[in-house]
Formats: C-alpha cells, sequence, structure tokens
C-alpha cells in the first residue's frame, strides 16, 4: 500500500522514520531490524539507520508498505502590519 509520509525538516533518519511508523518500538532497534529485515530506499537495500531521508525518497518496507517522503507545507507567516491595517 502507498503512502505519503510528511516531514517537517529537511531529513529524518531511516531509524526515526521506523519508529514513527511503529516499525519498530524504539530507535535503538533500528541497527538489528535492519540486519534482519530487507528495506529498500529508492530500489536499493539499505542497512544505515543514519541514511537521511528527504522529500522524493521512497521506503518499501518488509510487510509490503510503501512510503513516499514528502515535504510538510510550511506554516504561513503573517505580517504584524497587515494585521494592524484590517482592524
Amino acid at each position: 500500500m502507498k503512502q505519503k509520509f510528511l516531514i517537517d525538516k529537511e531529513f529524518i533518519t531511516l531509524g526515526q522514520f521506523l519508529k514513527e511508523v511503529d516499525e519498530i518500538p524504539s530507535g535503538g532497534m533500528a541497527k538489528w531490524y535492519l540486519q534482519e529485515h530487507v528495506v529498500l530506499v529508492d530500489g536499493e537495500v539499505e542497512n544505515r539507520r543514519g541514511r537521511k531521508l528527504r522529500a522524493g525518497t521512497m521506503v518499501e518496507l518488509p510487510d509490503g508498505g510503501i512510503f513516499f517522503m514528502d515535504q510538510m507545507p510550511e506554516k504561513s507567516i503573517i505580517n504584524q502590519d497587515d494585521l494592524d491595517e484590517t482592524v
């Protein structure tokens, strides 16, 4: 099943990602998980928990889950001067 995974920073590590999607209960299990399971990043086997996942990266998990990294939209910044003009 293909899913979009939103990141709010420049990148998230593979270990953090595995924890966020509940593949592992804690970040400390990432190294073991990657040694025991085949995880594909952009179609290539990846075993580094520190691998940086950026917007546009695809991750495939052993259970068939496919995730596409996407950048979370930036929050609108409201200028205080604009607020003062509307009052």
